[in-house]
């Protein structure tokens, strides 16, 4: 385990901090290679149901690092920059168990991104939000790809070209958060929604997971055809039958 990205297993969850603070958990190449290596691990671990992503010190990401970024300035490691940040995203968003991010302090640029590309995210009030690229002449695109899809157009066209910081109340508003709570409340609230998240079938999830990707980009028509088949072939599956059965007989599931 790379002391960039710690890791603490809790009842099924995996929290996972990155361990910058100094650098406001820049994205550095070498903190989102051992967070790509994190949720590898994690995928193949029976144990973990739940992750949970969080920032060390004062703030959850201040985006890619960007001294970093000018200490090498070719093409070259430009592209590789951002085929890696983009292929940990999607990581993330393809991985078949749940995510939560816990924000604190500034999620901003591509740690912006993190929290659009998680499915669910908890922030302390006093967190703030922004894709402020535009203000060092460089739009945030890549940002842009997960927010877009976390909120509406013209929410996410707001925060690119003006690049404001936004308030976690305002977050909430738009849906780039599910939750903005006390920052006191803040460990409390992702561990309940961690904890109730977790007791659902982990079989379904991870169908549910890859099944919400893929719709979201269909025609109605297809989106539907495409659930149906995926809900005939989950009805077959050993956890739904065990799950309809623990309700009519009104006791606890026993998940495989």
């Amino acid at each position: 385990m790379s002391d960039l990205v710690l890791r603490d297993d809790r009842d099924g969850v995996a929290w996972l901090t990155m361990n910058r603070p100094a650098a406001r958990n820049a994205l550095s190449m070498a903190l989102m290679t051992a967070m790509e290596a994190e949720l590898i691990a994690i995928e193949a671990d029976p144990s973990v149901r739940v992750v949970v992503i969080a920032g060390a010190g004062p703030a959850f990401c201040a985006g890619h690092d960007l001294r970093e970024v000018r200490a090498t300035p070719t093409r070259e490691a430009y592209t590789e920059l951002f085929a890696l940040c983009a292929r940990l995203m999607q990581r993330i968003v393809a991985l078949p168990k749940p995510t939560i991010a816990r924000v604190h302090g500034v999620a901003t640029a591509a740690g912006c991104q993190l929290v659009a590309s998680v499915d669910l995210a908890i922030a302390g009030q006093s967190a703030r939000f922004a894709t402020p690229g535009v203000d060092i002449g460089l739009f945030c695109s890549t940002p842009m790809v997960a927010l877009s899809r976390a909120v509406g157009r013209k929410a996410a066209m707001e925060m690119l070209l003006t690049g404001d910081l936004m308030s976690a109340e305002h977050a909430r508003s738009i849906g780039l958060v599910n939750q903005a709570v006390p920052d006191a409340d803040l460990d409390a609230a992702v561990a309940a929604l961690a904890a109730r998240v977790s007791n659902g079938s982990p079989t379904a999830i991870a169908i549910g997971k890859a099944v919400f990707q893929r719709q979201a980009d269909m025609d109605l028509p297809d989106a539907y055809a495409f659930a149906s088949a995926t809900m005939t072939e989950n009805m077959l599956a050993r956890d739904a039958e065990e799950g309809i059965d623990a309700f009519l007989q009104k006791r606890p599931p026993v998940w495989s």
